[in-house]
């Protein structure tokens, strides 16, 4: 009789944890769910001049290109063609330059140092956003969307070094991620916006 006893509340235990593990799963799955279905138009950062927002959504129907820039790497030339593919596919794509200092400490600056060199140097007139975490416990929640498949719904995703680029599409869906290497005149970057 008592090993029959035990034995019932074995199984009555095993069955209770199999329950509350499937319970867990599904509280996790649900909210991979919903981190899933997050949006990039609920997506915005801090302009420059840090009193407006780059809100992402005020781009709808426009492509979004995502460029971490620092002013004192080896790919800030970069800004000149970034600049140029401004200038000619500003109907298409909506660029954002979006500094950040993590890479050796090579965007040092203050906001009117880098506007003033973003300007005089290369002639930028794209948004530029105030200094953010593109990487680490800090992360900018637009960095967050952009490197984890869970927010994102594509891919996981690196960013190796500054001028990493990420091409939005018109109805906010992650498709592409472009190294520090690849130019934004880059043929492949180009057909892509042009698509």
């Amino acid at each position: 009789m008592k090993i029959i006893y035990i034995f019932t509340i074995g199984l009555l235990l095993t069955s209770c944890s199999s329950q509350s593990q499937n319970t867990s799963d599904k509280t996790t799955a649900e909210n991979t769910m919903t981190n899933t279905s997050t949006s990039f138009y609920d997506l915005s950062v801090l302009a420059l001049n840090e009193t407006d927002t780059l809100k992402m959504a005020d781009f709808k129907g426009k492509k979004v290109l995502l460029v971490n820039v620092a002013s004192k790497c080896g790919y800030t030339p970069q800004y000149t063609d970034l600049q140029k593919l401004h200038e000619q596919y500003g109907d298409k794509v909506q660029i954002i330059g979006l500094p950040c200092n993590q890479f050796l400490g090579q965007e040092p600056g203050g906001k009117e140092d880098i506007a003033q060199f973003c300007s005089v140097n290369y002639g930028v007139t794209f948004p530029l956003s105030s200094k953010i975490k593109v990487k680490g416990g800090d992360q900018d929640p637009i960095y967050q969307w952009l490197t984890k498949k869970e927010l994102n719904g594509v891919d996981d995703y690196k960013v190796g070094w500054n001028f990493n680029k990420f091409l939005i599409d018109e109805n906010g869906k992650l498709i592409g991620h472009y190294e520090s290497s690849v130019k934004p005149l880059d043929p492949d970057l180009v057909a892509a916006i042009e698509k």
